[in-house]
């Protein structure tokens, strides 16, 4: 798998994926509705506390405490992890975590396992590696269900399949569930049919697999927030639990988990309560799974922990709140970045889990965002994403080096500004556009490379006169 599988394998640099995915009305149509309708009830939940930035406030500060003391709250967390019968597993990168999730399936002759839905094992393709070995995963989240049966990706951290209406999901369970096929596209019969089917997937099942949205480092224990209670079956009636948990996921103590179990659900569903908390701290004989093992997944958060100005990506508590207000997400989707983590979130986690600055698809996700600075408004942990995006995309062009297209023209750039005379001919030269633009002054077309931004929005023709020579002309 590599070391970080953070973005989809084969996956179109986001310009292109972008360029095919505004050309799709439906979806354009599709995510508009949802995020609008999102947007509002979430602006609607965060308005009845008085004190939701102190708590924004808050939640900013415990995350970078945690991060500044991440070593001793990681070696708490895993003692009290095992005191309480639970075993810990450390994996430094994506291929070391599938090995683990996968030796414990097979040693348990498990050829199938239950899913709660999970970032971190989409962030290391584990689903693919458990495949790949004899293992069937099963996704038990309903949109996450949805993505699985069509072999699709997901577009959206909190609603992966934000991207489908209700008459392709219909479709969608016909071909792939005939047992269960729904008789229309009603939601509550749509619902009703993927119940029956997972119901019997929870029963037969001896392994199951999570993830993690917090572990409290002073009881070991692990917090699993959903809206379904598909999390809490998975959680309870297999034999055997695998929770794969990001190292940043940690908290120091329950008073901290407090604060964020207030953020969470208002920032992602506009809940004023999570429907199903479930936290569960090792092994109980008698109730719940008879072994417990946690994964804690490096996986580039360390290198990513090392950088004072990216670092602060890791505070993400994957509310999805910067998806839903983002006029780029709006009208491109998730798929079109390419990466587990869409959005603008994606654009600043993604390059630096990944690593690799020079390659094509990880370096285009910083320039995926107009910097309108929306995201850094809802963010309920305070994450500067504009500063975030600005910082990795000086660190693309430094790794791409001096003798780019994209660099030389710059310098070309940089000798015409640097001298009067020629800046003023560089203005002269540039007035002959209008010969390009059309009755309304705007240019739908222009030769290589000008194309690449017509191909998708026209370009204002350049002025007549320059301001310079205005003045000029006026001020004498």
């Amino acid at each position: 798998m590599g070391r970080n599988p953070v973005t989809w394998l084969g996956s179109p640099t986001f310009p292109d994926a972008a360029h095919t995915a505004l050309a799709d009305t439906q979806l354009r149509g599709n995510l508009r509705r949802a995020t609008t309708t999102i947007r509002g009830k979430r602006a609607a939940a965060v308005a009845e506390l008085d004190d939701w930035e102190e708590l924004r406030r808050a939640g900013a500060a415990i995350k970078d405490d945690v991060l500044a003391h991440l070593d001793t709250y990681l070696e708490r967390l895993e003692e009290a992890v095992t005191a309480r019968g639970g075993v810990v597993h450390w994996a430094r990168d994506a291929e070391e975590a599938n090995r683990i999730v996968l030796d414990l399936a097979l040693a348990r002759r498990a050829e199938e396992v239950v899913k709660v839905k999970s970032m971190a094992t989409a962030e290391i393709g584990l689903n693919e590696h458990l495949e790949a070995g004899g293992v069937r995963p099963v996704e038990t989240d309903l949109a996450e269900l949805i993505v699985q049966l069509g072999h699709d990706r997901p577009s959206h951290i909190l609603v992966p399949a934000i991207h489908r209406n209700r008459a392709e999901i219909r479709e969608l369970f016909r071909r792939e569930m005939p047992e269960e096929a729904p008789d229309s596209d009603d939601p509550a019969e749509l619902a009703e049919a993927a119940r029956r089917y997972l119901r019997r997937k929870f029963l037969s099942a001896t392994v199951a697999v999570s993830g993690a949205n917090f572990a409290v480092a002073d009881t070991g224990s692990v917090a699993v927030v959903e809206s379904e209670g598909n999390g809490r079956m998975c959680l309870t009636l297999p034999d055997t639990l695998i929770t794969v948990m990001g190292i940043e996921k940690v908290v120091p103590t329950w008073r901290d988990l407090e604060v964020f179990l207030q953020l969470l659900p208002r920032s992602s569903t506009a809940e004023r309560m999570n429907p199903y908390t479930s936290i569960f701290s090792g092994v109980t004989p008698g109730d719940g799974p008879r072994e417990f093992h946690l994964v804690l997944l490096d996986n580039g958060r360390t290198a990513t922990l090392a950088d004072a100005v990216g670092r602060q990506a890791l505070r993400c508590i994957r509310c999805s709140a910067c998806l839903n207000v983002c006029p780029v997400y709006e009208r491109t989707g998730g798929q079109a970045y390419g990466s587990v983590y869409p959005g603008p979130i994606g654009a600043i986690l993604a390059p630096q889990l990944d690593g690799d600055l020079t390659d094509p698809q990880t370096a285009s996700l910083p320039y995926a965002s107009s910097l309108c600075g929306a995201c850094y408004e809802v963010c309920p942990v305070r994450i500067d994403i504009p500063e975030v995006l600005t910082h990795l995309r000086g660190e693309v062009v430094r790794a791409r080096g001096r003798r780019t297209p994209e660099s030389l023209a710059m310098s070309g750039a940089g000798w015409v500004f640097r001298d009067r005379r020629r800046y003023e001919a560089a203005q002269r030269a540039g007035s002959l556009s209008r010969l390009l633009a059309g009755r309304d002054g705007r240019i739908t077309r222009l030769p290589w490379p000008g194309s690449k931004w017509t191909s998708t929005r026209d370009a204002p023709a350049v002025p007549k006169e320059s301001f310079r020579a205005w003045w000029r002309r006026t001020r004498g």
